[in-house]
């Protein structure tokens, strides 16, 4: 485990770019103006979003191991712009506060339990991390100032996607594959599709060349990855439409 992946850190994280997405919250023309990376969705839309996310996860680490998820808070979203902010700076205080008194071993529900992260608030708070990475762009977009992301972030933003988004042991349900994403900045990822499942997969001198490979900037395949680019925005070499599979793909488990 990198420093930046230490519990710790990890809280940190999710405090600091909580802050940003505030700050972007608050530069947006108002709670009702549009959000380009989210068709349909308000600013006020993806703060109770990002806010009730938040919410129920804290339930869930405090809840510790189960079958299931917690219920959702269904409670009553402000609607002015500075009780939208409150509540949502509420929210974040609520999770942190679930995470810190867990710490990072303890075991509950995720969605990813089959994947490779583990279903700990370890897994939680990196999770967070990048949910709140990315709505914070969806904001800054909102706003109509985007921010780079700090790039260590967008690379581990890029490894957690396949450990639990891209990560399942549901059969692939086409030919064999492997797709080889590079960033600029000198990491690289390989993801294997089988009959096994997706998995993250070593990256080794001898192995044969991906199906197809995706290079561009940290920041450019991890907006790739969470929807908010194409492949049109990046450097594609190989067989494309394996990638659109992967996007296409519902695995049933």
């Amino acid at each position: 485990m990198t420093e930046s992946l230490a519990f710790p850190a990890l809280l940190q994280l999710i405090d600091e770019r909580s802050a940003a997405f505030r700050s972007a919250v608050a530069a947006a023309p108002g709670p009702d103006a549009p959000v380009p990376s989210c068709p349909g969705w308000t600013v006020s839309d993806l703060v109770r979003h990002l806010g009730t996310g938040q919410r129920w996860w804290a339930a869930i680490v405090a809840a510790g191991p189960a079958e299931a998820p917690r219920a959702r808070d269904a409670a009553e979203v402000p609607r002015e712009p500075e009780a939208l902010l409150a509540w949502y700076a509420e929210s974040d205080e609520l999770l942190l506060s679930a995470l810190r008194e867990a710490g990072p071993e303890r075991a509950c529900w995720t969605w990813w339990s089959a994947g490779v992260s583990p279903a700990n608030a370890w897994g939680v708070a990196r999770r967070r991390v990048h949910e709140v990475l990315v709505h914070t762009y969806d904001a800054q977009l909102a706003a109509g100032a985007v921010r780079p992301m700090p790039a260590d972030l967008a690379l581990d933003g890029v490894a957690e996607f396949l450990d639990t988004c891209n990560s399942t042991p549901a059969p692939w349900p086409h030919e064999p594959a492997t797709l080889h994403y590079h960033a600029t900045e000198g990491r690289s990822w390989l993801l294997a599709l089988d009959g096994t499942g997706a998995w993250p997969a070593p990256l080794t001198d001898d192995a044969p060349p991906a199906t197809a490979s995706a290079t561009g900037t940290a920041e450019q395949l991890l907006l790739f990855v969470w929807g908010r680019l194409t492949l049109s925005d990046l450097k594609i070499e190989g067989d494309p439409q394996v990638f659109e599979e992967l996007i296409a793909w519902e695995p049933e488990e």
